[in-house]
């Protein structure tokens, strides 16, 4: 079974940019969409985006369409969460997943998941 590790996780100010980076390790990679959600204090567990193997990407929430970018190089096992223009309420744990398709990894069910990654966005 795949198993996915989350980096690159800090704290930044509003307005600044991280990269996450999750490297999917074990099994067979290629079966699975990737997506990112995120968790805040205190908050139900948000779906954010995600992409499949070939490289087509959704995002399951309109709060980060134009800010938050997801791509993959799948030499290398490893998708990406590139995070711009950071807002307080941005902060959370970042968990990376691995599902079978969109809808699937959508609906959390029978997801993998990495161990998840904090950002922290001051004001």
């Amino acid at each position: 079974q795949v198993q996915l590790a989350e980096s690159g996780g800090g704290l930044v100010q509003a307005g600044g940019s991280l990269r996450l980076s999750c490297v999917a390790s074990g099994g067979t990679p290629s079966n699975y969409a990737l997506g990112w959600f995120r968790q805040a204090p205190g908050k139900e567990r948000e779906a954010l985006l995600a992409i499949s193997w070939s490289g087509a990407s959704t995002y399951y929430t309109e709060s980060v369409r134009g800010r938050f970018i997801v791509s993959r190089d799948n030499a290398k096992n490893t998708v990406y969460l590139q995070m711009n223009s950071l807002k307080p309420e941005d902060t959370a744990v970042y968990y990376c997943a691995a599902g079978l398709n969109f809808g699937v990894l959508h609906s959390s069910k029978g997801n993998i998941w990495g161990q998840g990654t904090q950002v922290t966005v001051s004001s």
